[in-house]
């Protein structure tokens, strides 16, 4: 009986407390609502855009015929998966994206990093924001002109980087018709295109740093070497692990458009990706079900990849996304 009254008491009083952190809640967004106001578009693109759409995943098992009802005309199950995993270019495309996306990340993921901790070692105000600036920039360059600009590079008649190679070897090399250089192509100019931008997160946690640790460093002698392994890398620790969490991922999301435009049928063994076969499926020879379920099984994959990288990272660094 009386277990029975401090059971009910207790759900009393977390309900009461609730309805407290509720009203607080709401007293906060309407002091400051000209602020919270800026959340309405990017929660609305998200809904509108992100979430409303999940619901066409419903033909992924169903028969869709272009012309059709919406939603499809029969139910069919598991049939496009099986399909999928059953299909003679599905170990070719799933270790294509794996081995790409694995070696873009181990050798792109550092960069950042390092490049934010030399512009911050720079004491010149002038000349760090002419490198930022600089840094940035091919980051808002288009994906199609970065191709063009990779296709004009690598020109065996008249690229720079093949008269340079036939200065030392005597011949071009038609590096985009090579399957086993289309990997480097990818990462490096992933990594010059996307380094700068991907250090804006990291100079911002360096500022966070309380300077009372550099000085405490020094004070016991601590070397600039030092203090960057000691102070201003675990300052950054959990900037650092909730990109890798969120690149983690990404991972199958392997870059569509770069590689749609570099590829071609002669590097198919190390290009050809998931999103690439799913676009091929889907917008080139109609086969929406099929493309949707490909997709389906992408997100799936990409959403285990999140849960178990943040479960990791809160496991071993304290830090994580949730």
């Amino acid at each position: 009986m009386d277990s029975a009254l401090v059971n009910k008491g207790g759900g009393k009083e977390a309900k009461q407390g609730k309805n407290r952190d509720f009203k607080k809640t709401l007293k906060a967004i309407k002091k400051d609502w000209q602020l919270y106001s800026l959340l309405i578009l990017p929660i609305a693109y998200y809904i509108i855009f992100r979430y409303v759409p999940m619901y066409g995943n419903i033909i992924a098992f169903r028969r869709f015929v272009p012309g059709g009802p919406v939603y499809g005309t029969e139910w069919v199950g598991l049939r496009y998966f099986d399909m999928f995993i059953h299909d003679p270019s599905f170990w070719q495309v799933f270790r294509n994206t794996i081995i790409l996306s694995v070696e873009y990340l181990v050798i792109s993921f550092p960069f950042p990093i390092i490049f934010a901790l030399l512009l911050n070692e720079i004491k010149s105000n002038w000349f760090k924001r002419f490198t930022q600036t600089v840094s940035y920039l091919p980051y808002f360059i288009s994906t199609v002109v970065v191709a063009d600009m990779i296709m004009q590079i690598l020109d065996p008649s008249s690229g720079v980087i093949n008269m340079i190679v036939k200065h030392y070897i005597g011949h071009t090399i038609n590096f985009l018709a090579e399957p086993q250089w289309f990997r480097t192509i990818y990462i490096v100019s992933g990594i010059w295109q996307g380094m700068g931008w991907g250090a804006i997160l990291y100079l911002a946690a360096l500022t966070n740093i309380n300077p009372e640790l550099y000085e405490a460093a020094i004070i016991d002698g601590a070397s600039r070497w030092q203090q960057t392994i000691y102070v201003t890398i675990p300052g950054i620790l959990p900037t650092i692990m909730i990109l890798l969490i969120l690149n983690i991922g990404g991972l199958l999301s392997v870059g569509f458009e770069k590689i749609l435009l570099l590829y071609n049928p002669l590097t198919y063994s190390t290009a050809d990706v998931i999103s690439t076969y799913l676009y091929r499926m889907g917008l080139v020879s109609n086969n929406f079900s099929y493309a949707a379920a490909i997709g389906m099984f992408e997100a799936v994959i990409g959403l285990t990849l999140v849960y178990t990288a943040n479960y990791l990272s809160r496991k071993f660094t304290e830090s994580s996304l949730w």
